[in-house]
């Protein structure tokens, strides 16, 4: 933690909306998925306080439903899988809102 290893702390908090948005249009198309016959916008009101993994598990645990039931991901399946997580911001409430406290005036906050 000393200078000249790494110079800065950087605090990196859950993504926003529009960086939400792109997190899905990555996912969907690093799957050959056309992100545009999703809802993204639903998508994004969906996974307030999700990182950017579990956004991309969501979508990885789709495929494995719809592979199951030998169907394309489609945007019912998708918001099914993102009401079955429960990202690290529910479950561990207090340690995220400990985390980004400890963070001002400790870490270079990265928007």
């Amino acid at each position: 933690m000393r200078k000249g290893r790494l110079d800065e702390i950087f605090f990196v908090d859950l993504p926003d909306p529009v960086v939400r948005e792109k997190i899905f249009s990555i996912h969907l198309a690093r799957r050959s998925l056309d992100p545009a016959t999703f809802d993204i916008p639903a998508l994004v009101a969906a996974t307030k306080g999700f990182s950017g993994a579990e956004i991309e598990q969501a979508v990885v645990s789709g495929l494995y439903a719809a592979l199951s039931e030998d169907l394309t991901l489609n945007q019912d399946l998708l918001m099914q899988e993102i009401g079955n997580t429960y990202p690290l911001s529910v479950t561990m409430t207090e340690k995220v809102a400990w985390l980004r406290q400890w963070a001002q005036g400790r870490a270079v906050k990265v928007d």
